[in-house]
């Protein structure tokens, strides 16, 4: 079941789940995080990690990578900090051969042409190359964390492609999952309606375009 929902998520996209969440009056959208490239997607349930500045000695930067299971999402919280990355070629080689889903970082990632070349999906503020070594350490995994403005928690779902990273709380995600197909069904209609000569005036109204995010609109 937890499969199926996930790949119902992925077939939607963000910008449908985005509106599906709207809908239901709750967050989700991850602010200012973006796709390595244009073309990728991701869906899969959240494995959380919280960086913080490193103390003396410096703790471990990726050894939590052990413990992802195939099919999720790393979601590193490094409180979006552009200075110092949590992410580089290792991860992602290593990533990508286990099956994981993608990663998701407030901050920023490195050795990118290694993500590139395998597509594997990462979604973050940006690139720069130094080291995170010395810099930032673990401090939490499976705790809750803020990405892009939202709490994510272990187990939520996230749907990533080229519009960006969007989070689906487990407490609503088989009612929002309901929400975005029935949205992804009137815009299809929409669209076919508008592509067989109806304007698109008359084609929102029939379909309740403008009512279709509205929390309490049927």
């Amino acid at each position: 079941m937890t499969a199926d929902l996930v790949e119902r998520f992925r077939a939607v996209g963000t910008a449908t789940v985005s509106d599906a969440l709207d809908k239901l009056g709750r967050p989700g959208s991850l602010l200012g995080l973006a796709p390595l490239a244009d073309g990728q997607q991701m869906a899969g349930r959240a494995f959380t990690v919280r960086y913080v500045s490193a103390q003396v000695p410096a703790g471990t930067v990726g050894d939590f990578i052990d413990d992802v299971a195939v099919g999720q999402v790393v979601v590193i919280d490094n409180g979006g900090r552009l200075d110092a990355t949590v992410w580089g070629d290792i991860l992602t080689a290593v990533a990508h051969r286990r099956g994981i889903a993608g990663t998701v970082i407030d901050g920023v990632c490195r050795d990118t042409q290694r993500a590139l070349s395998l597509g594997y999906p990462i979604y973050s503020r940006g690139r720069f190359m130094r080291t995170g070594k010395g810099r930032v350490e673990v401090a939490q995994e499976q705790a809750p964390v803020t990405v892009g403005g939202v709490t994510v928690r272990p187990g939520d779902l996230l749907v990533g492609d080229s519009d960006g990273v969007v989070v689906v709380a487990r407490d609503i995600e088989n009612e929002a999952i309901g929400i975005a197909e029935m949205i992804a069904r009137h815009e299809e209609a929409i669209l076919n309606a508008a592509l067989d000569g109806s304007t698109i005036g008359d084609a929102r109204a029939r379909f309740g375009y403008h009512t279709l995010q509205t929390p309490g609109a049927p």
